[in-house]
């Protein structure tokens, strides 16, 4: 049988905040959740270090990031595509 078997890998969606190291995205994925107590939504926010081999991805642009094996200490994430490009100032 060769049915299309979907990934098991978590995919996120962020926004480029560092390119300053080689072969290294630093994504920051914000989430809107409900607060517990209050019920109020608020953002919250986490940084992940991304592989980007080819260092195509640069400050400002929306990437989409994908789970993988641990490629270093704090790096287990890779970028996969671009979603959109950092405006032009």
């Amino acid at each position: 049988m060769t049915e299309a078997k979907t990934s098991l890998k978590r995919t996120l969606i962020g926004k480029v905040v560092s390119d300053k190291r080689t072969k290294t995205v630093t994504v920051l994925v914000e989430r809107r959740v409900k607060h517990e107590l209050y019920g109020k939504i608020v953002a919250k926010s986490s940084k992940y270090h991304a592989h980007d081999e080819n260092g195509e991805y640069h400050v400002g642009d929306v990437i989409e990031i994908t789970e993988s094996r641990p490629l270093s200490k704090t790096k287990n994430w890779v970028a996969t595509r671009l979603v959109e490009k950092a405006a032009a100032v």
